[in-house]
């Protein structure tokens, strides 16, 4: 499994992969810089109604401005760095399919290839995993207020997510659903403990970007490592 996670971190940066990963940071920053104009605007708009009604030449309406300024743009820093991962993850699983098929096609040329799932199916597993990466933000925010629990649990729930999700997504390339769950439960330790690898990267501030993609392609290792005919 080590073996795996190895041999994805140094596949990351490559080539192929890098090509996907720069796309993946194209359409998370255009949807953050829109957030962003967004929330400014918004925020000026309310400024300017208040400025308006209270009148410009009441002396706490500067201070009241000036305040709400400073912690609208301290506070949208912190969004914005809340949203890099689940919306990195969101545009990441639109192209989960091609990061399988790059690697099958470098590493596993002599395999049976995988098929790519539904354009339907597709979409539902990545509004899925985009959800399961919010809640898993949402959840290690709301730990970091217990103590000796916090990352724990952070890490034991993701490990069990993301591992879930990304081994069945391997799985489903080459089996019905029913069977990758199936398989995925028969394998569940070690899938559990791949999830745990995936929930180290997601902690990291920054290298957290391509998680998604790290995960695909490790899962994908790890698939062709447990799956039946090939050596463990």
């Amino acid at each position: 499994m080590f073996q795996a996670a190895s041999r994805a971190m140094s596949q990351v940066f490559e080539q192929p992969f890098r090509a996907i990963f720069w796309k993946m940071l194209g359409f998370t920053i255009a949807i953050l810089v829109v957030i962003w104009i967004v929330l400014q605007g918004v925020v000026g708009h309310f400024l300017g109604v208040a400025a308006t009604e209270y009148g410009n030449d009441a002396a706490w309406t500067n201070w009241v401005e000036w305040s709400i300024s400073i912690l609208t743009g301290i506070g949208a820093v912190f969004a914005l760095g809340f949203l890099i991962a689940p919306i990195s993850a969101l545009f990441a699983g639109l192209f989960q399919d091609d990061i399988a098929d790059i690697v099958e096609t470098r590493d596993y040329p002599g395999d049976r290839p995988g098929k790519a799932l539904p354009f339907a199916q597709s979409i539902g597993q990545t509004i899925k995993f985009t959800g399961i990466v919010i809640a898993g933000n949402i959840f290690a925010l709301l730990l970091l207020l217990i103590p000796g629990v916090n990352l724990v649990a952070f890490f034991l729930v993701n490990g069990y997510l993301l591992g879930r999700e990304f081994f069945e997504f391997a799985a489903m390339r080459f089996m019905p659903p029913e069977q990758a769950r199936a398989f995925r439960k028969a394998r569940g330790g070690t899938v559990f403990l791949g999830g745990l690898v995936i929930a180290c990267l997601l902690a990291v501030p920054i290298l957290n970007l391509v998680t998604p993609i790290f995960a695909t392609i490790f899962m994908m290792h790890l698939y062709k490592r447990l799956a039946p005919g090939t050596a463990i």
